[in-house]
């Protein structure tokens, strides 16, 4: 059975396109824990700015939780809380074309394949695979060039770092259909703790340059504001996702008093008082990035005045 899905939830080519127009990021924050989304669309609600809700596949198997599981409490979520932003609802980092088949099944209205670690042929060819499928159900298609480093090995399994070639970016983009593409420049997976944050700003404008498709950074949390507000201002277009996860998770485990990140399942078991304190603090973090980080706060109104 398709899911019907309310007006506001969108596919992210449409997200990427009006970011890019408007001068700004859509923020792709991952919550973790399915009662922390609520958190995530309550500050875009209040800053109204349009967002991103995502899980990585990694994610999913880390925290037990199933994509259905995930976006019925994404779809609840826009009704009681009664979102009217533009959300994207998204599967990050994904090997498996399975998994994909399962989250657009779900309702997912975007997913990302990432065979960066493959050769470029055999990354194109699973690239195309996905997002032929995906773009067969009108659901958009993120991929991957290159390869991001990491430093906690949650969205993904290792910690190489490879920069995106813009002349590659061309070949790709061109030959698998995808419709934003994740690049490596400098920016890491996890918190910095010994490399700091770095931002390729020639690289990012010649792939755009090359390339008709619009780009994501993964690892935004950590990186100062400034970094991040010229790569998305950059003259051409420049970044239109950023990816945040760590910081949301820190800031609910810090309001908690914990240090061990928990399952779903005893997320859910927390008091109503703890889970409240914790939307609380995600909330906030989610806000000051729209705000201060991303420059996507109050265009929710521009986006639905020109989505169309």
């Amino acid at each position: 059975m398709t899911r019907v899905k309310p007006s506001n939830v969108v596919v992210l080519k449409k997200g990427m396109e009006q970011a890019e127009k408007g001068g700004y990021a859509l923020g792709s924050f991952s919550p973790r824990y399915t009662p922390m989304i609520a958190a995530v669309l309550r500050a875009g609600e209040r800053t109204q700015s349009p967002l991103i809700v995502q899980i990585s596949s990694k994610e999913l198997d880390r925290y037990g939780i199933t994509p259905k599981a995930f976006a019925d409490e994404f779809y609840a979520c826009i009704e009681s809380e009664r979102i009217t932003v533009p959300v994207v609802l998204h599967l990050d980092h994904t090997k498996d074309m399975a998994v994909i088949r399962e989250a657009i099944a779900a309702g997912f209205t975007s997913v990302m394949i990432d065979a960066s670690e493959k050769r470029l042929e055999d990354n194109i060819a699973d690239s195309k695979e996905a997002a032929d499928y995906a773009h067969r159900h009108g659901v958009s298609v993120e991929a991957e060039l290159g390869m991001i480093g990491t430093t906690d090995f949650v969205e993904t399994d290792k910690d190489e770092e490879l920069f995106t070639d813009p002349q590659e970016a061309l070949r790709f983009v061109g030959e698998t259909g995808v419709d934003a593409l994740a690049v490596s420049c400098g920016t890491a997976h996890g918190v910095y703790m010994v490399k700091l944050p770095s931002i390729d700003y020639k690289r990012l404008q010649a792939i755009r340059a090359l390339t008709p498709v619009h780009l994501v950074l993964h690892g935004g949390s950590g990186v100062p504001a400034e970094m991040m507000k010229q790569a998305i201002l950059l003259p051409g277009g420049g970044v239109s996702k950023v990816n945040i996860a760590t910081d949301l998770e820190l800031a609910f485990l810090a309001a908690l008093g914990r240090e061990e990140r928990m399952t779903n399942e005893a997320c859910k078991r927390l008091s109503p008082e703890d889970l409240e304190k914790g939307r609380a603090a995600v909330e906030a973090v989610v806000a000051d990035k729209m705000t201060q980080f991303l420059g996507c706060a109050g265009k929710a109104g521009q986006f639905a005045y020109s989505a169309e």
